[in-house]
This record gives C-alpha cells, structure tokens and sequence, in this order.
C-alpha cells in the first residue's frame, strides 16, 4: 500500500512507524490542499479521523456527507485518497469562486489597517470584507466615497477603487501601501476638485437645470433653463472650470440664433477670475430663471407626441421653428413620427417633414440609442 499511495498522493506521508498518522497535501487540477488523517491501530478508515486546512474545510463543505461514505466503505487508504481527488474535482468545478476567499492573515490585517484609519470612515462593508466604501470631507464640507475591492492577495494585489469622480481616479499602489493610503490620495483628488465643483454647485443653486435630473458629483454637463423651451447645454472642464465651457444651445432657431451671435460676439469678454454664471449672464447679456424666480414647471413642457416631459432620461430638445408654433418634442418621438410620414423623406440620419401641429417643415437627427 506505501508504494500505491506514494505513487497517488507523494505529498501525503507517514509520521510514525505503524503509519497511522498521514500528513501533508492533495493535489487536484495543480492545487495543493493541506490535510492530516489519522487511523486506529487496526487501519480501519472507518475510525479514521480527516483533519483539512481552512481551504479544504471551505470547498467540502456541501460534500461532509459523501467524505464520511467514502471514508467507512473504501477498502484502504489509497481508494480512499483517489474517492477524496474525484470528490474535490467536482466540488472545484461547482465552485468556481472558492479561491477568492482570502487567508486568515487578511481579515486581521484589514482591521488593524482600518483602526489606524477610524472606523468613522467606514460607510460600508459587505459580508465577505471583500468590498469597503470610505467616506472622505473635502474643505469646503462635501462628503465623497470611494468603494475599494480588495483581492485575495491583498495587499501584496492591488485593490479596484472606484468613485463618483468626472476624471479618471488614478491611485498609486505598492505592496506595502494600506487604505490609509487610498484615503489619502483620494482626499488629494477631490481637493483638486473642489473649484469645479463650486462651479456646478452654483449653478444648481441659481438656475433651472433640466438636465440630468439628478446630478451626481461625475456630471460634468448641465442644461439650464433660458425660457420656455430654450435652454443651453454647458460642459464644465473638470481640469479648468473657470474657463470659457463648451455651449450648445437649444431651442427654435428664430430663439437660439439671436443668443449664439451674442455668446460668439462677446467671447472674448469672459473673465477667469469671475463666476462660469456670472460670465454667461455677461457674455449672453441675460438673466437665467432661477429658483427664487420662476417655478420650474414653467419650462417642463410635454412633448407634443408623448405627452410627457420626460422619456427614459431624456426631455424634450426639439421645437418647431414656427414663431406661431415652438412646440416641443422628444428627439426620438419627433423622429419615429416622421419616419411613418408617406410624405417624409430621409437623406443619411436627417428625417425632413412636418411638424405634427402646424405642419410647417421641421428636420430631426436619428435619435441615437443609449448603451
């Protein structure tokens, strides 16, 4: 029997001459698993005691029934280590995720790290202590998160962190790096962040943001409100907040075309060292509706095909160019409506037509469809 199992199992040994104590490891699919057996004087495996390594325990633990089985009806101990192979192989298959589940250093290690950090900044963990959220206070009060994912090999594996950022989060990671140290990259972060997002806070103090609807700190982008429905789309540097954004302003041509050659004339008039609101106010010679000023239902008008204001995520950015008629519509209504047209035509992603209420000629982009 020594010759068969040394041959089955060579990391599996004796300890004592009347080899009733085997101990070392089993190897299924190129892993080794540590595991001790002990057998009664008499080798009779059905008094045998089996005494696995945390990771063994882990992966047989669905299977305790079937080792038992095993171990009282193989006939020695060779059968049994190759019951044992063909038990952990199927156990293997059925639980591709077993090898995630860290050492036992890693969950001591994650709580001293968070006791050097404070506990008062824990927002969240889940239940495998695989994923931590952190809160962080920049010095103008804004609360941030940053969820970290630890790996396995933490520390020795870099974590995932994510955040709600509008750049790229860039942490610097070595082996011998903490969460302390991801706290405080982040907080350099969004300390470096904190003009533009004094910009944003400003405007959606002061003026009717359309959209988003709810902004989080990513959004880089906001559409005002100017009048009932005309409004303008500004995209904020991240890196360079003060400065002149990208505009787009929407609404009916007879509307927006006066306030383009106001923006374009007047350009050079910003000022970096005033407001991004108070430079568009000068720029475009306006005053923004706000909300001490006007109720916002004043520019939520419904789409003239829908009858709603808003569609998925979307609101209506489409409007009649007819002074008399400026109703309306949602991009993707206004185009799947001139598309059933007998009297529509299409040239590559434009659909030309007529307007719904006042028939007068209206064009529509291809609505482009969200990710």
């Amino acid at each position: 029997m020594t010759d068969s199992l040394l041959k089955e199992s060579p990391l599996l040994v004796a300890l004592d001459k009347e080899k009733t104590v085997y101990d070392g490891f089993i190897s299924v699919q190129e892993k080794d698993f540590r595991l001790r057996i002990s057998l009664p004087r008499d080798h009779q495996l059905k008094q045998a005691k089996l005494h696995c390594c945390w990771q063994l325990k882990q992966l047989l633990k669905n299977y305790q029934d079937i080792v038992k089985q095993r171990l009282h009806h193989s006939s020695d101990l060779v059968s049994f280590i190759l019951e044992l192979r063909t038990i952990l192989e199927v156990a293997l298959k059925s639980q591709p995720g077993w090898l995630s589940i860290p050492p036992p250093q890693y969950y001591s290690q994650l709580i001293t790290e968070m006791e050097d950090l404070g506990w008062n900044k824990l927002l969240f963990i889940d239940t495998d202590f695989q994923t931590l959220q952190l809160s962080a206070e920049d010095s103008s009060g804004r609360q941030h998160a940053i969820t970290v994912k630890l790996k396995p090999k933490y520390p020795a594996e870099a974590p995932e962190c994510s955040a709600d950022l509008p750049v790229p989060l860039a942490i610097t990671w070595t082996p011998q790096s903490t969460l302390a140290h991801i706290h405080s990259q982040f907080l350099l972060i969004v300390e470096a962040l904190a003009e533009f997002w004094a910009v944003l806070d400003e405007i959606d103090e002061h003026t009717w943001v359309l959209e988003p609807e709810k902004p989080t700190r990513a959004d880089s982008m906001r559409r005002i409100a100017i009048g009932n429905s005309v409004s303008i789309k500004l995209e904020i540097d991240p890196r360079h907040p003060k400065m002149l954004p990208e505009c787009c302003l929407l609404g009916a041509e007879h509307v927006v075309t006066p306030l383009r050659n106001k923006l374009n004339a007047n350009m050079h008039l910003w000022n970096p060292n005033c407001s991004v609101l108070q430079n568009m106010k000068d720029v475009m010679e306006i005053e923004f509706p706000s909300p001490a000023t006007h109720e916002k239902s004043s520019f939520s008008v419904e789409c003239g095909i829908c009858y709603a204001y808003r569609l998925d995520s979307a609101i209506p950015d489409q409007v009649c160019n007819d002074p008399r008629c400026g109703q309306p519509f949602h991009q993707a209504c206004l185009y799947e409506w001139l598309r059933g047209l007998p009297t529509s035509r299409q040239s590559f992603n434009v659909v030309f037509g007529e307007c719904p209420y006042c028939n007068k000629p209206i064009t529509v982009k291809m609505a482009i469809q969200k990710p």
